[in-house]
């Protein structure tokens, strides 16, 4: 696969997961297509050697894994859930002529670029059906349907020294000047049996599509890099090799993991009993193989380059970026570096180096949460990016084919 061909894949694949629950359905797809077999937790695994299997969890977490009876595996994880504005249970706000929707943070939201952007909604909506049955659709309005308007200069003479914004009151979208509006019945006329909307998992989303940047396409602009980039990568690769190889793609990272499909929680544990049902057997896999828990980088801003520490700083389309942290926030080890390096440097690839500047805080990724659980060798590494958690973020045209060609190899 050309770097073109990647990454025009890349961008189609931003483009068509709006939600985790999108993330997984076209994951799966593509898996399908790859010669997968999907297995269902509530049935007996019966895995044969040399088969490729994928599960599901919740529609919004996913694990694919090449099966071999040996226990030297590469792991590589990352997360279907990017920081968004979630839609309200009672969701109609109707004042001053306008209907508005209430909306709630997800994760740790940049919030500002929210303002004036042409919005939509996705997402999975339960109901019962016409034949009175419960069941579950996914959603995605496609078009602009919501916007969250500023307010203007004249209003506020000292918005651009400080804008501040509070989540309750100036967050919510306009989205219709009809006083009968309503958004669970807009969502009954978009599923076909649908009698009535029980409850529903909705997101605001950007409807810009993903697209490059840069006079030569040097860079690559969407939303959702964080952590879909990582995803694509990893299931490029997984669909690409016949080595033994897991990929585990979880939600709810930017809120802290613990949930029935996170890194926190059961999932990838219960996998790895199926797959090797004897305590012999799993702890044998578990100290023979390596994660590489795979969430985009800190790329350094030149506009704030004084954020960063000065000889770990990464750059865009310079090289993947391994991640250290000696308060252990991310899982990187001497022994895990020094194998991804090596990996690196015999397929031809640059790789970068971070470390957070000592006076600021570090983020955290599934590394060192499932290090933890499933006591495994690990490291953390990234694709460099700007603007992480905005509602449009860029990386590198080059950095994403970088990690592939190197997990390709490890």
């Amino acid at each position: 696969m050309t770097k073109q061909d990647f990454n025009d894949a890349l961008l189609g694949f931003l483009d068509a997961s709006p939600t985790p629950f999108h993330v997984v359905v076209n994951m799966s797809g593509m898996l399908l297509n790859a010669g997968f077999i999907e297995l269902d937790e509530k049935e007996d695994f019966d895995l044969i050697t040399g088969n490729s299997y994928f599960v599901v969890r919740a529609d919004s977490s996913i694990i694919a894994f090449n099966y071999y009876e040996g226990f030297e595996y590469i792991l590589v994880g990352a997360h279907t859930d990017s920081p968004n504005l979630k839609i309200k249970p009672n969701a109609e706000i109707k004042k001053d002529g306008i209907t508005q929707l209430g909306v709630e943070t997800y994760g740790g939201v940049l919030l500002n670029p929210w303002f004036d952007r042409d919005l939509s909604i996705a997402g999975r909506v339960s109901y019962k059906s016409v034949d009175a049955r419960l069941k579950s659709a996914l959603i995605d309005m496609q078009k602009a349907v919501a916007i969250i308007p500023s307010l203007a200069i004249h209003l506020d003479r000292d918005v651009n020294i400080s804008k501040t914004v509070n989540e309750q009151n100036h967050l919510p979208p306009i989205v219709s000047t009809c006083k009968d509006f309503s958004l669970k019945s807009e969502l009954t006329k978009m599923i076909e049996d649908c009698q009535e909307v029980l409850s529903y998992d909705l997101s605001l989303y950007d409807t810009q599509k993903a697209s490059y940047v840069g006079f030569n396409d040097e860079f690559i602009a969407s939303a959702r890099l964080d952590n879909l980039l990582s995803c694509y990568v990893s299931l490029i690769t997984i669909c690409s090799t016949q080595k033994p190889m897991m990929i585990i793609c979880s939600d709810h990272e930017e809120v802290g993991s613990v949930s029935v499909g996170g890194a926190g929680g059961s999932f990838l544990e219960s996998v790895i009993e199926r797959m090797f049902p004897t305590a012999e057997a799993k702890a044998r896999f578990a100290r023979s193989s390596l994660l590489i828990s795979a969430d985009n980088a800190h790329a350094v801003h030149p506009n704030y380059a004084d954020k960063h520490e000065p000889l770990h700083a990464p750059k865009l389309n310079q090289g993947v970026v391994v991640k250290v942290n000696s308060n252990q926030r991310y899982a990187s080890s001497s022994e895990t570096i020094a194998r991804f390096l090596d990996t690196a440097s015999r397929v031809g690839e640059p790789t970068q180096i971070f470390v957070t500047r000592s006076d600021m805080a570090c983020g955290s990724t599934i590394g060192p949460i499932t290090a933890a659980k499933i006591g495994i060798d690990t490291i953390d590494i990234g694709v460099p990016t700007y603007a992480m958690h905005s509602i449009r973020e860029s990386a590198g045209s080059d950095d994403a084919y970088s990690l592939y060609k190197i997990l390709l190899e490890i």
